[in-house]
């Protein structure tokens, strides 16, 4: 999942040189319903009855398809892959405030406050708003950025508190969200895809790799680790996502980091341990009576 999420930027960014961002949005879902409607066809997959669990699934295909994909691909005319994918790496702290704050479904300790401010404070550093040209150029793409994670934790979380007790199996939730947020993306096709494109090799591949790849195949590998781990524990993959994109947008695109970026990463990792319990605050010792 790591990988090819993390390739997905370097994918995006050279998809805009032919296409709109609209287009690349319309393009990465309409291909990953495809892959996934031919899995689940193979798979002979069965469709939810319950009218209950298609309207939550709607819910997920505008908050964790429609919505962040678009944002993401509008990010990229501003700023770099590299920097898209470092700002990607904020989903856990997104997902452990909605997955506590707005549906419950899980307690944050002490340690955990400590990481959310953390993960906060990594982020700031991150976009770096002392610096002069920030405000006048690259920070529509970086705000763009965190609503796209903010929405991929609020997913994440409604996914756990409505959708886990339904026990969907994986191939079966996947494509579901993906199709319904196929349609909507072809409801809005005057909208979104109207633009004209110039196409090259290099651009339909991406487009292929980001759609059949990026949200075909790997969503049902994210389904099966959301069932096992949970919306908190699943998010962490953008521990490896990142550190694919960058090395990709660096070595392929040419991109190059400020020095707060990659401080602001660690930041936000470090962030990430602390919330995920990987790392603990140190507990005095009790005297025994």
């Amino acid at each position: 999942m790591g990988l090819v999420w993390g390739a997905s930027f370097l994918f995006m960014k050279v998809a805009l040189t032919g296409v709109s961002f609209g287009q690349v949005a319309w393009t990465r879902i309409l291909l990953g319903a495809i892959t996934l409607g031919v899995i689940a066809l193979v798979t002979r997959a069965k469709l939810p009855r319950n009218p209950k669990i298609w309207l939550h699934f709607t819910v997920i295909a505008l908050t964790y398809c429609v919505i962040p994909y678009s944002l993401f691909a509008w990010s990229e005319q501003y700023i770099s892959s590299s920097l898209a994918s470092i700002l990607n790496a904020v989903t856990p702290i997104m997902t452990a405030l909605a997955a506590t704050l707005l549906f419950r479904v899980e307690k944050l300790s002490a340690g955990q406050v400590l990481g959310v401010a953390v993960g906060i404070l990594g982020v700031i550093v991150i976009v770096a708003p002392w610096q002069a040209g920030t405000f006048s150029g690259e920070w529509q793409g970086q705000v763009a950025c965190i609503a796209a994670v903010a929405s991929y934790g609020f997913s994440l979380g409604y996914f756990k508190k409505f959708l886990a007790p339904y026990h969907v199996p994986s191939i079966t939730a996947a494509f579901t969200y993906i199709a319904i947020a196929g349609v909507i993306m072809l409801l809005l096709t005057p909208v979104m895809a109207w633009h004209p494109v110039d196409l090259d090799i290099w651009v339909v591949l991406s487009l292929v790799g980001l759609g059949a790849f990026g949200t075909g195949i790997v969503y049902i590998w994210n389904m099966n680790v959301l069932a096992a781990w949970g919306p908190t524990a699943t998010s962490s993959v953008t521990y490896i996502t990142p550190v694919v994109g960058v090395i990709l947008g660096v070595l392929l695109l040419s991109e190059s980091l400020g020095w707060n970026e990659p401080l602001g990463a660690v930041i936000v990792f470090l962030g990430i341990l602390l919330t995920q319990k990987r790392l603990r605050l140190s507990r005095r010792a009790v005297p025994s009576s």
